[in-house]
Parts: C-alpha cells; sequence; structure tokens
C-alpha cells in the first residue's frame, strides 16, 4: 500500500533537508585559518619562555608528546616537562623561537611549523621544526619537536 501523495512529499522533504543540514553541519575551515592558528599556537608557546612560565610551557605539551632535546628522545609529556623546566630557571630566557612557516595538512589534523631559534641577544643561533595536532576546534597540541644547530 503506497502512502498518500502529500506524505510522500512531506517525507521527500524531510529527507532532503536532514540532507542538506547534514552538509553544512561541518564546514570545511579554510586552510589558512587553521595555519593562523598553529602560528599563534607556536607564538603562545615561544611566549611562555620569555615570560618564565614552565607550567604554561607544560600546557601545549601533548600527553604523547615526543622531544628529540637530550641524547636520545624525550616521550612523553612528563619527561620532557621535567627535561624543560632546567630552561625556565633564572630571569632571562636562554633563547627564543618564532614560526616563519607552517603547513597544515589537508584533513586539518597535523601542522608542522618551522623558524629560527636566537640567542638572549636576538642572534640567529639555531631552527626548529615541530609537529601539532590539532586535539578540538582551534586547539593544538605539540606531538614532535626538534631542533637544529644550523642557523
Amino acid at each position: 500500500m503506497q502512502p498518500p501523495a502529500r506524505s510522500r512529499r512531506r517525507l521527500s522533504l524531510v529527507l532532503a533537508s536532514a540532507l542538506w543540514l547534514a552538509g553544512c553541519a561541518s564546514p570545511a575551515i579554510p586552510r589558512a585559518t587553521l595555519e593562523q592558528q598553529v602560528a599563534d599556537t607556536e607564538r603562545a608557546f615561544a611566549k611562555t619562555m620569555a615570560d618564565r612560565d614552565h607550567a604554561a610551557f607544560t600546557g601545549f605539551l601533548a600527553d604523547d608528546t615526543v622531544f628529540f632535546s637530550g641524547p636520545t628522545p624525550l616521550r612523553g609529556k612528563a619527561a620532557v616537562a621535567a627535561w624543560w623546566k632546567r630552561f625556565y630557571e633564572g630571569d632571562k630566557a636562554p633563547f627564543s623561537w618564532r614560526p616563519e612557516k607552517v603547513e597544515v595538512l589537508d584533513s586539518g589534523e597535523l601542522a608542522l611549523s618551522t623558524g629560527p631559534v636566537f640567542d638572549p641577544d636576538g642572534k640567529p643561533v639555531a631552527s626548529f621544526t615541530s609537529v601539532w595536532r590539532q586535539v578540538s576546534p582551534g586547539v593544538w597540541r605539540i606531538v614532535f619537536d626538534k631542533g637544529c644547530n644550523c642557523p
């Protein structure tokens, strides 16, 4: 038995509306916007060094982060935080950094930032590469970090 024409039209309209809304429910964020988010996050991360705020530094670390800071890779938030604490002691930051280039995957899940590292006098002395993971909309945590003593 067929439903009346009016019921079929109503059902078709409801289904079409649902499909249209599903397509609108998760609009893609432009890559440029994501790149700006990561650059801003990297600058805020670097500001923790200038502000001498180790707790804030730790807040940017993913739980499963890996830093290539010592003789062997540092694995996990606690290990990285403990190793880096030495750089937050004292009144003056031993170095600073800033992002120059950011690339984000089309999926928006991961990003790479690179840039120079400066000594306390502002002279370029190294470079860094960091990989960030988006953990919620607009919130990024660092998952990999590696420096190079080549400015």
